[in-house]
């Protein structure tokens, strides 16, 4: 498992530099660029997210991470860390699997009595949400270059959500921005993997809806 505190790694010796590397650019380019979520900007620009690349390549591996960057994550103060990205490159390729596996990820939470103290939430190369086909732009949402788990605290969602007096509205107008930018706008952003494993066609409908 590899971490950048705040920022992409940068030595050309490191594994874990490219794929957080993809995943800043994704933020960046994306989630801040686009808007698509009003609270990332903030934490982006004070340093205040964790970044960490799990090398596992069976989801027990990935469990063993995610209880791991919990602890770390609420035992640090938000001044110091406000959020964390755990980076999946080798692991849930297939968003079924992915899917499947974020029951295990809320079990987890719940057992190490964190719920409600922190959340998960979820990103997926291949997401894609109930009643759309997988050509749909408007999943572009909720993908990122690699499974991603975004681990955030309840606090600071509250606090965001406060000061975004409208924020049930951020949904619909993500959606609005995607279909206004279309699949060949989305790709000119390049904000996909550089460096994906093969093998990741499977796609399973989820029922939740973006944050």
């Amino acid at each position: 498992m590899r971490s950048s505190p705040t920022s992409p790694a940068s030595s050309s010796g490191d594994t874990a530099a490219p794929y957080i590397d993809d995943t800043v650019r994704w933020l960046e380019r994306a989630v801040i660029g686009l808007n698509l979520c009003p609270f990332a900007k903030s934490v982006h620009a004070k340093g205040l997210i964790h970044y960490t690349v799990v090398d596992a390549r069976e989801p027990q591996g990935v469990l063993l991470a995610l209880r791991s960057e919990l602890e770390s994550l609420a035992a640090c103060s938000p001044d110091e860390r406000d959020t964390t990205l755990l980076v999946l490159p080798h692991c849930l390729e297939s968003f079924l699997d992915f899917n499947d596996f974020l029951g295990d990820a809320d079990q987890l939470l719940e057992s190490m009595d964190l719920d409600g103290v922190l959340q998960i939430a979820s990103f997926h190369p291949h997401f894609q949400f109930a009643g759309t086909s997988a050509d749909d732009v408007t999943n572009c949402t909720n993908r990122s270059p690699y499974p991603t788990l975004h681990l955030l605290r309840e606090e600071s969602v509250d606090r965001a959500v406060a000061a975004f007096p409208e924020a049930e509205t951020i949904y619909e107008r993500n959606i609005e921005v995607l279909e206004s930018l279309g699949a060949s706008g989305w790709a000119a952003l390049e904000v996909g993997a550089h460096d994906l494993p093969r093998g990741c066609s499977s796609s399973r409908k989820a029922d939740g809806e973006s944050q």
